[in-house]
């Protein structure tokens, strides 16, 4: 079944119907282009709105970065920047394989069709030229016809005429056969014009049209395959980016169970435990010596006594909770700051001493620590705080990590120029057996530099390690003075009125409460119990951005790392110019891969 045989006669339908599907085919591709339009504005949404909650680039001292919550609501960012890359391949596909080949396969069917049709014209334009010579033959025939007969009828009527002269019937007569020779020519030309019509018409209608109607119908078949196949390209170029879509959301899924909330705390405590030594407990204060030494309850002690005695068991109260809002400091009495006493407490036995309050610790802990040199300190923006080269001015914990990640990058640096010198004595060897090579000369600067270099280091590890031996025994020492006054039970309260025996066993327990008080042992302090983080994790840099493999890169070579088509990678550094990028695979690994074979997205 074709069009040729079958619809023959219907030139204007087939002619219509073609304008249709290729009316259809444009409307698709309109289609398309909108929805890739749609894609592209989702992916740009998505990608403000990643860019909008994802933090700057962290430093390596920022403590947010160290907490799981922090990494995972990052990584579940980043996931999202990379499904809305794969709702811009999305759009891109959609674009390329179906709106402009589409479009332009509908420009070339519109010619083929506009080339069939005028095809078509120009055949039924000449059957119409040739029945119109048809017709103009015919017509020449029989208006002949009609003259030959008049006058044959004319040469007949002189001839029967008695009054008419010979010449008139011989010239009736030569006339009549005039008009039946020119009849007869008409005739002849009207057959071969109706029989040369007849073979053309033959032709227009069993092969010339046929043939115009097969080709339209065969433009027509491929139009419709095509555009089935663009219809298949929509779900096709969805179907492509499901798998790296699926591992989008299997990040996200990772990045959600990844969330510790027990090493969370831990790195705060890690972050900001300051190793001062836990305040001890308050000695009772006996203000009853007073009463006990009056000679009479009529002169039960001074008035002008009772309000120092007040103000010094107020200042004890109001040093006994460090966390207190804004503890005014009031004026000194007199009696605090050697003045005059009463004679009532000055013959009187001494009063005990006070327990170890918070801020007579931190007075004795900033006490302890030396000042340094004015070069070594520069002055912090906002309260004013002095910091200092050594980080005194942080509390013991905080003092000494700080200390260790310096130590710690220091000797990364040293081992960095040590490694930097040996290759540059390497080369400088190689220099001398080869001079075609280079000139060793130029290398003393370089391998000079390099010494400095090593020589400014070892002095700088030197002194934070000096220091950082200082700042652990101070974290020891607190502890170690925690632990005893956590160990020692309280002192029971005086009831009974203090005698001379009492008074005695008074300045004995208060020499054991002095001794007590000493700062412990260096046995206490290597109790097993309190142990020193001396390792500081390093935080992994962070990435710069996400790729994505084009190619599959086997990494044979040392410093490489393979990959495989399609696989996600985190961009860890850019090309530097020599056609390589350093990233890291979410498996672990890092290592470098040709620039040529990604698809790199920066954040």
């Amino acid at each position: 079944m074709d069009w040729g045989t079958e619809l023959w006669d219907q030139f204007e339908v087939l002619e219509r119907h073609t304008q249709w599907g290729l009316d259809l085919l444009d409307k698709y591709v309109k289609f398309v282009k909108e929805r890739a339009e749609v894609e592209q504005a989702y992916a740009k949404q998505l990608r403000s709105l990643v860019k909008k909650y994802l933090p700057k680039r962290p430093t390596k001292d920022d403590p947010e970065v160290k907490f799981s919550q922090q990494q995972s609501f990052v990584q579940l960012l980043q996931e999202v920047n990379d499904f809305a890359g794969q709702r811009e391949l999305v759009a891109e596909s959609l674009g390329i394989r179906v709106c402009l080949e589409l479009a332009k396969y509908s420009q070339e069917m519109k010619q083929e069709r506009k080339m069939h049709f005028q095809e078509g014209r120009r055949a039924q334009q000449q059957l119409e030229n040739g029945f119109k010579q048809l017709e103009t033959s015919k017509r020449k025939f029989e208006r002949d016809c009609r003259e030959a007969e008049k006058a044959a009828h004319t040469a007949e009527r002189l001839d029967q005429d008695i009054n008419a002269t010979k010449a008139d019937v011989e010239k009736a007569k030569q006339q009549a056969h005039l008009r039946n020779h020119m009849a007869e020519e008409s005739k002849n030309e009207y057959a071969a014009q109706l029989q040369r019509f007849n073979r053309d018409q033959a032709h227009f209608y069993f092969s010339q049209m046929p043939q115009i109607f097969d080709k339209l119908q065969d433009m027509d078949e491929r139009r419709a395959t095509r555009l089935g196949a663009g219809y298949g390209l929509l779900s096709e170029a969805e179907l492509q980016v499901v798998p790296i879509i699926g591992k989008c959301l299997e990040g996200m899924k990772v990045a959600a169970e990844s969330v510790d909330a027990k090493n969370d705390s831990q790195v705060l405590i890690e972050l900001h435990k300051s190793g001062f030594a836990r305040p001890g407990d308050l000695e009772f204060e006996d203000f009853s010596q007073v009463m006990n030494r009056v000679p009479s309850d009529s002169s039960l002690g001074t008035p002008d006594c009772r309000p120092e005695l007040r103000a010094a068991s107020s200042r004890s109260r109001a040093k006994r909770w460090p966390f207190g809002k804004k503890n005014k400091p009031r004026p000194p009495s007199l009696s605090l700051l050697g003045g005059h006493l009463p004679s009532t407490l000055s013959d009187g036995p001494p009063s005990p001493r006070s327990g170890r309050d918070p801020l007579a610790i931190l007075s004795e802990i900033s006490k302890s620590v030396k000042p340094r040199l004015a070069s070594f300190r520069s002055l912090r923006g906002g309260r004013g705080t002095v910091v200092t080269e050594d980080f005194s001015h942080l509390p013991p914990e905080q003092q000494r990590k700080r200390l260790q990640q310096q130590l710690e990058e220091r000797n990364r640096e040293l081992q960095k120029e040590e490694d930097q010198r040996e290759a540059l004595k390497k080369m400088k060897d190689v220099y001398e057996k080869t001079p075609q090579m280079g000139d060793p000369a130029s290398l003393e600067p370089r391998i000079a530099e390099t010494l400095g270099n090593i020589e400014r280091l070892k002095l700088e590890v030197q002194k934070y390690e000096a220091w950082l031996a200082e700042a652990e025994s101070r974290v020891l020492s607190n502890r170690g003075d925690s632990l005893s006054r956590h160990s020692r039970p309280p002192d029971p309260p005086a009831t009974a009125p203090p005698d001379s025996s009492s008074s005695s066993n008074n300045s004995g327990s208060q020499d054991n409460k002095e001794s007590s008080e000493e700062p412990p042992s260096e046995e206490g302090q290597d109790t097993p119990i309190y142990t020193e983080f001396d390792e500081d994790f390093e935080e992994p840099a962070s990435p710069i951005g996400q790729c994505v493999a084009i190619y599959h890169f086997e990494g044979s070579s040392e410093g490489t790392i393979s990959m495989s088509e399609g696989e996600d990678l985190s961009l860890m550094e850019e090309d530097k110019g020599d056609g390589w990028t350093r990233v890291r695979r979410k498996q672990g690994g890092e290592g470098y891969v040709p620039t040529s074979y990604l698809r790199v997205t920066l954040n």
